[in-house]
């Protein structure tokens, strides 16, 4: 027999595609080719499987070798394909008969040794495989607790190209997934360590319970990194949709934890001022793999320092935030990241940030109104929550009172969510500030025009744009939720446009 068939998964983005992996010899010239557009990983996959054929104790086949990838027209990225161009080979040579793996996936890089490497984006590949109807995947023993986490599997380990020869020639075993330990869990972050700033916590709050943006604005040692640190603390964990898209995420960008379980907690990500363009919202050689924001997808992206990032990573938020996914165009095609991430956002108020507050300030107006500049309008418009944090007091410091924990705010936290999700079931939405400002303006959730009569005002004098508008509404109905009301009232919409605007504060 000079055919073969073994069965792979193509990863583009997050969205895999079964493909079929075909070796046909030939007689003539020996050598190689790889068709049905591979990268370069995968061109340079002929010297790794060759080098590893040989140093597993088989036979390489020395005639003319085709390799098809199937679909031809899928672009195909990385080294995945290793281990099943390798069966593939031996199958069609007729040095392994490959009845044991009809219907299975096979997924590893191969070292030079014949060992079987790890590879990146394992747990989005075997879902993909289990929606196509697969139940058998073979993976490396690395990834193997990750890919188990797909229901409906049977998932194997393998970490030698001849332990899989020995399985499919002999039965011999191939190793099970290792038995999931639960992480531990240490004291982490709490927010009874922030000491005062009530303004701050309850901004935190707010933004915690509607899934809103936040900006802290205020001298250093005001609290607002501390404050920013603790958001996750008060966040819900991941129900089990959102924990497989996280995970997913996690997984292709290679950073996901050796136990391979779900991520529950919502991920925090602090990239550093000097971040780039691609490490904020996805790029890379190739296909672009996922950013920042994508990897603090239901969780939070925080900013500190922010007007010291550059402008340009800074405005390729925008699209992000309004849309809650990144779609990023290259030559070799286009990847799709969810990015729907509550962001934070700490600044000074000035260059110099005199502690003492504004009457010490070592910096003119102009420069003062700069520096914050750096923060455009447009990305300012869709911070929902703009907060200015006095400097800390002694009281405040040395207070008897301990602050309320985390665990408590999260308890309220949960509740306003559970009370928001049954009220925007019918519109398939489950957080206030995703749902869609049409919806706000009218019957039964429009507000009566006697509460928003200051909102209106605003928008007519052009202090507040239309997308402001509605982001004080989302924010009227959080706070609502939090003290337990059905309907904001008038205060809850004072408060909300206290909170979007800095005023009074």
């Amino acid at each position: 027999m000079s055919y073969a068939r073994v069965l792979c998964v193509g990863l583009v983005g997050m969205t895999g595609q079964l493909v079929e992996v075909e070796a046909d010899l030939s007689p003539g010239l020996p050598g190689v080719v790889i068709t049905g557009l591979p990268d370069t990983a995968l061109h340079e996959a002929r010297d790794r499987v060759r080098a590893a054929v040989v140093n597993s104790g088989q036979r390489w086949p020395n005639r003319r070798i085709t390799l098809n990838l199937l679909p031809a027209t899928l672009p195909k990225f990385g080294s995945a394909f290793d281990l099943a161009i390798a069966a593939a080979l031996l199958g069609g040579s007729g040095e392994l008969p490959l009845a044991p793996l009809d219907g299975v996936v096979l997924l590893g890089e191969l070292g030079l040794d014949g060992t079987v490497r790890p590879v990146r984006g394992v747990l989005p590949m075997v879902a993909a495989a289990a929606k196509a109807g697969i139940r058998r995947v073979i993976v490396p023993a690395p990834n193997s607790a990750e890919a188990a986490v797909v229901p409906g599997l049977r998932v194997r380990g393998v970490d030698t190209l001849h332990r899989l020869v020995a399985f499919v020639r002999d039965g011999a075993p191939l190793m099970d997934p290792p038995a999931r330990v639960p992480a531990p869990t240490g004291p982490g972050t709490d927010l009874a360590e922030v000491a005062g700033q009530g303004l701050g916590r309850r901004a935190l709050e707010v933004a915690a319970a509607g899934g809103h943006h936040l900006a802290l604005i205020g001298p250093p040692g005001a609290g607002k990194t501390m404050l920013a640190e603790r958001l996750p603390s008060i966040l819900p964990e991941l129900d089990d949709t959102a924990a497989l898209e996280v995970t997913a995420l996690h997984s292709i960008a290679g950073l996901l934890p050796a136990d391979g379980g779900l991520l529950r907690r919502p991920p925090f990500q602090a990239p550093h001022h000097t971040a780039t363009v691609p490490s904020l919202v996805g790029g890379g050689s190739g296909l672009a793999r996922p950013g920042s924001i994508s990897l603090a997808h239901r969780g939070v992206l925080f900013l500190d320092e922010a007007p010291e990032f550059g402008k340009a990573a800074l405005e390729a938020l925008r699209q992000p935030l309004e849309h809650g996914r990144v779609l990023l165009t290259r030559s070799r095609g286009t990847a799709e990241y969810p990015a729907r991430a509550q962001l934070v956002m700490a600044a000074n108020p000035c260059p110099c940030a005199n502690p003492a507050g504004d009457d010490r300030c070592e910096c003119p107006p102009l420069t003062r109104r700069r520096y914050l500049g750096r923060l455009s309008g447009p990305l300012l418009d869709r911070i929902d929550l703009q907060v200015r944090l006095s400097p800390m007091r002694a009281a405040e410091l040395m207070a008897s009172v301990a602050p309320e924990p985390s665990a408590v705010v999260a308890a309220r936290v949960v509740a306003a969510r559970s009370a928001a999700a049954t009220r925007w079931s019918p519109l398939g939405r489950r957080l206030n500030a995703e749902i869609p400002g049409p919806a706000l303006r009218q019957s039964p959730w429009r507000l009566p025009a006697e509460d928003t009569a200051e909102l209106r005002a605003r928008l007519d004098a052009g202090s507040l744009s239309a997308r402001g508008f509605d982001r004080v509404v989302r924010l009227a109905w959080t706070i609502a939720d939090l003290d337990g009301r059905d309907r904001p009232d008038k205060q809850d919409v004072a408060e909300a446009i206290q909170l979007r605007t800095g005023e009074g504060m």
